[in-house]
């Protein structure tokens, strides 16, 4: 390959480049990070909630299961934080509270 064509080369590569970066932001860009805060919250109708007896508040409940202090907040299976609401990998694509529990409850390594 001569000098010349590399040069054509690139510039055609750069062109196409440019008009696929054009393209993809005019369609709207990249795809968005999915945050916690954009998840569903489970609610009491979901068939995974219910399977596993999840509950927004660990201390109503009256499962013999339930030690005192578990809460989602303290679960390996969470990965959000201390308060509020946070993915769990048992209800992929949904929230859980942080005060909740279900009896998949297993304490964080320490």
């Amino acid at each position: 390959m001569s000098r010349d064509e590399n040069n054509e080369s690139r510039r055609r590569f750069l062109k196409l480049a440019a008009g696929t970066t054009a393209a993809v932001m005019a369609i709207g860009g990249l795809p968005r990070v999915v945050r916690a805060a954009d998840l569903p919250h489970v609610d009491d109708s979901d068939p995974t909630a219910k399977a596993l007896g999840y509950v927004e508040d660990a201390s109503k409940t009256t499962d013999p299961k339930h030690k005192a202090g578990d809460a989602c907040a303290n679960c390996q299976f969470y990965s959000g934080g201390p308060t509020g609401y946070g993915p769990c990998a048992l209800f992929p694509g949904k929230a859980v509270n942080a005060k909740g529990w279900c009896v998949s409850h297993s304490p964080k390594a320490k």
